[in-house]
């Protein structure tokens, strides 16, 4: 499962993941994890979650984004959810054609190794491509 939330920014997208991420902690039997380009989330997130914070590490592209993730779920089987707060200030190549590839890939991986996904995208929702709006 892959849910995105959209929005332009203040739009209450932070907001609605840190909710979605304590409604985890509390329903899900698993580790919680939740990837942020900066520092802004340490405060909001349970200490239940695993926050990581993206800008100790080299994140250039979604290849590396992919890898990161795979890494974690190797490294960790009981992985039930991560969330994902800005994704495109993670990657450089932020155009809608590999938004929705690494999207697709995040659907395959969760099916296969049944961790679900949630991220959140700073961008007009009328920017939404058909391939981004099947994950709303």
């Amino acid at each position: 499962m892959v849910k995105v939330i959209m929005g332009r920014k203040g739009s209450g997208k932070t907001k609605k993941i840190i909710d979605l991420v304590r409604k985890a902690i509390d329903e899900e039997h698993g580790n919680v994890i939740c990837i942020e380009k900066g520092m802004n989330l340490r405060f909001d997130i349970p200490y239940q979650a695993r926050l990581i914070q993206a800008s100790d590490y080299s994140f250039g592209d979604t290849e590396f984004l992919k890898g990161f993730i795979s890494g974690l779920r190797a490294g960790n089987y009981d992985i039930t959810h991560i969330f994902i707060d800005g994704v495109l200030k993670l990657v450089s190549d932020t155009s809608t054609r590999n938004i929705e590839s690494f999207l697709d890939w995040c659907e395959a991986f969760s099916e296969r190794e049944k961790v679900k996904f949630t991220m959140t995208i700073s961008e007009d929702i009328e920017l939404a491509t058909p391939g981004m709006k099947k994950y709303f």
